[in-house]
């Protein structure tokens, strides 16, 4: 580009801004990534996001400014101390990047900005396996074969598949604590007393509370609902519980209990959010979720399932 031109162009630009005129380009379903191509999630504390003429751009306490790339970011995860613009909201609204405000390092998800879906399709899709016992109980089985590959849980009810995996859960945990040669007296977490727990607890705590705050925007953006589950009820975010499950052994268990033994005793919330962050970018994590949910809810070629 010329310098005549560049001159030309910043002329434009500010004529436009002394008009009022808008610089941002229109985003549509069409220009947006999908979940799977997204950056997971970006954790932000003590700080101000709102615009400029470009972008959405976060100023931290000390005054740097950071501008977001708000639209191949999946999750923006809002901590203590952060505020943020009204039209900052619409942009990231506009842009599929959903909004989590959560506690110091992600341990409490308190809410969740659910972002506009194109359509109802996938909701409704959701809606109609839960409402039916039969259906609820085969996307059940098939979450619960993702972890029994081998087990004939033809004929099994909720109840017993629900036993199956406290049993392995139990299982895995002792599993882990020897492989890593870690202390284990089994998992404990009493809300609000994070210190209380021994430092495998708490990197398991404040890992589970993240990847909760990340399946939520997930499926918010996929267009389901994470407050109709198949497995777990009762519960504020009972699908979002229900997916976790899939994925705790490998991104939350089998990394707490290596950092456990790296960390030698001190819990460092930095270095448990890096090894989280690069797990989930190693196991593909947006990737798989974007093809588990359809195959559960409707039956897919990696979900297992008496029905194929």
């Amino acid at each position: 580009m010329s310098d005549t031109t560049s001159d030309n162009t910043a002329v434009h630009l500010e004529e436009q801004k002394k008009e009022g005129q808008r610089l941002f380009i229109k985003i549509t379903r069409e220009s947006l990534p999908q979940i799977k191509d997204k950056y997971p999630f970006i954790y932000l504390e003590r700080g101000r996001l709102e615009i400029d003429d470009s972008s959405v751009k976060w100023i931290d306490s000390e005054g740097n400014v950071i501008r977001l790339p708000i639209a191949t970011i999946n999750t923006i995860l809002l901590g203590p101390g952060t505020s943020i613009t009204h039209e900052a909201v619409k942009v990231m609204a506009a842009a599929n990047c959903t909004v989590c405000w959560v506690g110091e390092d992600s341990l409490l998800f308190y809410a969740v900005g659910q972002s506009p879906t194109a359509n109802t399709r996938n909701f409704r899709t959701q809606m109609i396996a839960a409402s039916d016992k039969k259906a609820q109980t085969e996307v059940a089985r098939r979450m619960f074969f993702r972890r029994f590959p081998t087990a004939d849980l033809s004929g099994k009810s909720l109840k017993e598949m629900m036993g199956m995996e406290g049993y392995r859960v139990r299982g895995l945990y002792e599993q882990k604590a020897k492989e890593y040669g870690c202390g284990w007296k089994g998992r404990s977490y009493i809300p609000g007393k994070f210190e209380l727990g021994d430092l495998t607890n708490k990197i398991l705590t404040a890992m589970n509370a993240a990847l909760y705050g990340l399946l939520t925007s997930a499926i918010y953006g996929m267009g389901y609902s994470p407050h109709i589950g198949f497995i777990h009820t009762g519960s504020p975010l009972p699908f979002v519980y229900d997916m976790a499950d899939i994925y705790k052994e490998k991104l939350c268990i089998d990394l707490a209990f290596s950092l456990t033994i790296k960390m030698g005793g001190l819990y460092n919330r930095h270095k448990v959010s890096d090894e989280f962050r690069k797990r989930i970018i190693e196991m593909k994590l947006l990737e798989q979720i974007g093809n588990d949910i359809p195959d559960f809810i409707v039956g897919g070629k990696n979900a297992g399932s008496d029905s194929q």
